[in-house]
């Protein structure tokens, strides 16, 4: 009751404060359901080529679209499995589905993914998980069939059975994917046959118009015998067959995680300095609670209140003030987080992955500052001279 009586005193004081700190907990928040959410992506990314090699021609690049525009053959395919430590190899065609939209920084652009269920022998560890519908299969070569991954269909609300369109070509959709927090939930995965073709209209000038369609291939997934490392695998592959690029979850992790923790350094410092406002806001606020009650502080010493107690008092009330803001910012944190990715799942686009982690941390970091902010103030109210304090005005 006493804790209450003192912070509502200066009922507007208090609010504002609580304010301050709610909104640099609220960008904390924010920030940081966005950083998880781009961190999930590169890692789950990571995992799926963990076990595998990305083999590309040495003009492209194994985890992009770019190798695209100079296409590999099928030729080579067969030479990769000749190579000691592969076990299976698997063409894989994978384009932009609109060339014009490079994505952004916070969302996988939507992929056009072509390859024949089953390829791999068994050998796939991350394989896509069935939500609706079935996924594609040997059977359906030279069929227009689709399997969406989750954010396609949940953007252009699409079920098994409708229809889809891919570069003015009507596919059927045949089953729809689990989230899986990788390119995968943006990619439109149809039959070999039919990516072939479109990769081939799109770079007939590099291929040359005598080549069949159904020999060309933008990347080839190579999955390793058991015990073989990657990294070896991909070194015997360059050495061995001339023109290609082979890349493993390293040059994945290099081409990507550099440039994701400078990103999410820059949003958390922004988040960090919100919360440092709020935190002075503490300060200030208790700096002058101590002014305006010194004559009550020094009744209190004179009476027989010990130092300590004088300043787990008003650290109890700056640690109430900061939970309070917590909980505040944590609230309308996730109220814009739930808008924010409710309006993005109309264009396929959820920025935000807030976890019970972030909760937690955010309500407990405001406490902390709170807390933290009160420790000068309560110290300098706890040494106060009783007897100079009663003569305080």
């Amino acid at each position: 009751m006493n804790l209450l009586r003192s912070l509502t005193r200066r009922k507007l004081r208090t609010a504002l404060t609580v304010i301050g700190i709610a909104v640099g907990i609220w960008a904390l928040v924010v920030m940081a359901a966005l950083a998880t959410k781009l961190s999930a992506i590169v890692e789950s990314s990571s995992t799926y080529f963990r076990d595998k090699v990305v083999v590309t021609d040495a003009a492209g690049t194994p985890f992009s679209t770019v190798g695209a525009l100079t296409p590999l053959t099928i030729d080579v395919v067969r030479q990769i499995e000749k190579v000691p430590g592969v076990a299976v190899a698997v063409p894989r065609v994978m384009l932009p589905m609109n060339p014009d939209d490079p994505g952004n920084a916070f969302q996988l652009p939507a992929y056009i993914v072509g390859y024949t269920e089953g390829a791999d022998r068994g050998y796939e560890t991350f394989p896509m998980k069935v939500a609706k519908g079935r996924a594609t299969g040997p059977g359906d070569e030279g069929q227009q069939v689709v399997f969406l991954g989750s954010d396609l269909a949940r953007q252009f609300d699409k079920r098994p059975g409708d229809a889809f369109e891919i570069r003015g070509i009507e596919f059927t959709v045949v089953g729809v994917g689990e989230p899986r927090l990788m390119t995968f939930d943006t990619s439109a995965v149809i039959p070999l046959t039919e990516a072939q073709a479109m990769l081939y209209r799109e770079a007939p000038i590099v291929v040359g118009r005598e080549l069949d369609p159904g020999q060309l291939t933008s990347a080839v997934i190579v999955y390793p015998d058991n015990g073989m490392d990657t990294g070896l695998l991909a070194q015997r592959i360059e050495k061995n067959i001339p023109k290609v690029r082979a890349g493993t979850s390293t040059d994945f992790d290099n081409q990507f995680g550099s440039t994701l923790a400078i990103f999410n350094t820059i949003i958390l410092s922004v988040a960090l300095i919100s919360v440092v406002v709020g935190g002075l806001s503490v300060i200030n606020t208790m700096t002058i609670n101590v002014t305006e009650r010194t004559r009550e502080i020094g009744i209190k010493r004179a009476i027989g209140a010990s130092r300590v107690r004088i300043m787990r008092e008003l650290l109890s009330e700056a640690a109430f003030i900061g939970l309070i803001g917590g909980l505040v910012g944590l609230a309308s944190g996730t109220a814009f987080i739930y808008g924010a990715n409710q309006v993005g799942e109309t264009s396929g686009t959820v920025l935000f992955l807030l976890t019970p982690k972030i909760a937690t941390l955010a309500v407990a970091f405001s406490t902390a500052l709170g807390t933290v902010a009160g420790a000068l103030p309560a110290w300098n109210a706890s040494g106060l001279d009783p007897i100079e304090a009663l003569r305080y005005e």
